[in-house]
């Protein structure tokens, strides 16, 4: 009881203010099943059932945890994102150089580790607007141009970012080029601002400027003030049938509706649920998943490169081939504009001698 008591006050320390966010996970760690594993030196160590060797790693200490490499669970070599079982004996391997990312979120299940790996983006996030705004400034002083908040807010227009915060963290983190911040953007916008009669209409002209039609989502009634991201477990792309869900950090997470999550998320969280729909728009990208197999020759992997990159301009992110006894099963992770897309280069790959069969994973 002692020990369930200090978790709980854990829990309540390391909650950030959101109060949805903390009862969600004092739900989770409430009825739960345990699992104990052992240090190298023999230490006992209790963890909710399900737990990883990420979640082991920060109930050791939080250091340990965010430079966390990997772990060894019984003398084996296991990810991050391992499952450990009860009389596992784990230890930990770290590195200097190793950092959080936005991934290790899914791989923890305790309250705990996930608060600390949320504290860390932020701090990264924060260091890297620092950056960008460093950069921004330098490539204004270059062409220039006032380092004005008319300015900036011509820029958040032009790149289409929410806040200047985002825009800093894009520069940084080389999203937004700064070599593609040029005058044009500043003359162009204000010669079409002067006779606007609002800032919607001035928003119009930019995305025209652009090449943007309109914007990506249309969520809810009212997307003024909302910042969504695409769910990482299903990789929605322009086309599909979707809803938004609200996070509690004042963003949407935009799920399919056949994702594994959509039952649990419309049956517990109903109130949290958002309308949400594609509109036109052919600029950005979408990640999505292509698996393969069929009969294996020589020449296979070129043909099915050349119609993903050159007939059809699409570009790839990665691709595994495995062949055993003749018979190979690839997976490609591929950037498409929307279904259409990604239907037209799923069928182009069918048509590839020796492919069996292409079908589209999450």
């Amino acid at each position: 009881m002692e020990q369930w008591i200090n978790k709980v006050r854990d829990m309540l320390e390391d909650s950030s203010g959101n109060a949805l966010e903390f009862m969600d996970e004092f739900r989770k760690n409430l009825f739960v099943e345990e699992i104990f594993v052992f240090t190298p030196k023999g230490e006992l160590i209790i963890l909710p059932d399900k737990s990883t060797a990420l979640d082991f790693a920060f109930e050791i200490h939080t250091q340990i945890g965010l430079q966390c490499l990997g772990a060894k669970v019984n003398q084996k070599l296991v990810p991050l994102s391992y499952k450990l079982s009860n009389g596992d004996q784990v230890e930990i391997l770290t590195s200097h150089k190793q950092k959080p990312n936005d991934e290790w979120i899914n791989y923890v299940v305790t309250s705990k580790a996930r608060s600390r790996i949320k504290d860390a983006l932020r701090e990264d996030r924060k260091d890297k607007s620092e950056q960008g705004k460093v950069l921004l400034e330098k490539r204004l002083a270059h062409l220039k141009i006032a380092n004005t908040q008319a300015n900036l807010n011509k820029l958040m227009a032009f790149f289409n970012t929410p806040t200047l915060q985002d825009l800093y963290y894009r520069v940084a983190t080389g999203y937004i080029d700064p070599k593609n911040i040029k005058e044009i953007i500043f003359t162009a916008a204000a010669d079409k601002a002067n006779s606007m009669l609002g800032p919607k209409s001035f928003d119009r002209e930019v995305q025209k400027i652009r090449g943007v039609n309109s914007d990506m989502l249309v969520i809810g009634e009212n997307t003024s003030n909302m910042n969504y991201q695409i769910a990482k477990c299903c990789n929605p792309i322009s086309g599909d049938d979707v809803f938004g869900f609200e996070t509690g950090d004042e963003d949407i997470e935009i799920h399919r509706t056949n994702c594994l999550k959509a039952i649990e998320l419309m049956s517990n969280y109903g109130n949290r649920i958002v309308k949400a729909k594609w509109t036109d728009q052919k600029e950005l990208a979408f990640l999505a998943g292509i698996r393969i197999k069929g009969t294996d020759r020589v020449g296979l992997v070129n043909d099915l490169t050349r119609i993903i990159s050159n007939n059809l301009r699409v570009n790839m992110r990665s691709i595994t081939i495995d062949s055993h006894d003749g018979i190979f099963e690839g997976n490609l992770m591929v950037f498409v504009n929307d279904t259409g897309h990604l239907e037209k280069l799923m069928q182009s790959m069918g048509k590839v001698n020796g492919v069996l069969t292409v079908e589209r994973f999450d």
